[in-house]
């Protein structure tokens, strides 16, 4: 692989204490920052009308969901062909192998670029300047704080091998050349992508249609969008079978692979 600029920036140094502390405790609790967030954000802001257009604001919502779709595909990928260990015991810092096969052999995060995606398609759905203008930003310093805390770790765990890996592969953006040869021997496991994803998919697709059926109930009122939102409303309910059902495969173990 070649060794790009950028690449060779991010062989950063490793964090300072406090950005470590701070990475760790985002890292710790991060299954409960995200929707406690959400609920703080439905509570105290409201979805705003785009250029008061509906037809500009239908097309912030598709912009939004096509956000959404691009992180999940990506999440999806990466899960699929080389899926990577970074949570222990107590949700702390763990990582048994350095992993760089697969998607990781051409970014070092395509997991947090996926979650910055979907949370970013989220806010464009929602629409809010609130949202803008301090949680998605909060989002990417939690989501820097974990990395520079992950780095650290490995650094300290995995030395000259992390550091060269480091020097190879850039942070976030993925070095598309070579994706295609690099994926085509491995087998995709369908199986760990529903195991490790649902989860996350359910909250995402749950969100967006939450956030789709409060603007409209804020902008227009219920009886002006009874068709849509009820729409919205029944298109949940195969999400809700969806969700029930692989976690009950899962749990009955019959998507182990």
């Amino acid at each position: 692989m070649s060794i790009t600029p950028e690449s060779r920036a991010n062989a950063a140094p490793p964090a300072s204490g406090a950005v470590q502390s701070i990475g760790r405790f985002v890292f710790r609790f991060r299954d409960y920052l995200a929707p406690t967030g959400l609920v703080v954000i439905l509570l105290l802001t409201h979805p705003e009308h785009l250029f008061g257009s509906k037809v500009a604001n239908m097309w912030a919502d598709l912009l939004g969901l096509l956000l959404c779709l691009t992180g999940q595909i990506v999440r999806v990928t990466v899960i699929g062909y080389a899926y990577i260990v970074r949570g222990g015991a107590n949700k702390q810092l763990h990582a048994p192998t350095l992993v760089c096969e697969g998607f990781y052999a051409h970014s070092r995060n395509p997991m947090y670029l996926g979650n910055f995606l979907l949370l970013t398609g989220l806010a464009v759905i929602y629409n809010s300047r609130w949202v803008y203008a301090f949680a998605l930003p909060a989002y990417l310093g939690g989501i820097l704080s974990i990395i520079r805390a992950e780095e650290s770790f490995l650094h300290e765990k995995f030395g000259t091998d992390y550091t060269d890996y480091c020097r190879r592969v850039n942070r976030f953006w993925p070095r598309l050349h070579g994706l295609r040869e690099t994926l085509a021997p491995m087998t995709f496991d369908w199986k760990r992508v529903l195991r490790k994803e649902y989860g996350t998919t359910f909250a995402w697709t749950s969100a967006a249609i939450a956030m789709l059926i409060w603007e409209r109930l804020v902008h227009f009122g219920y009886h002006a969008e009874a068709g849509k939102i009820m729409f919205l409303a029944l298109a949940y309910v195969p999400i809700l079978v969806a969700y029930g059902t692989v976690r009950w495969l899962k749990k009955t173990h019959r998507l182990d692979s």
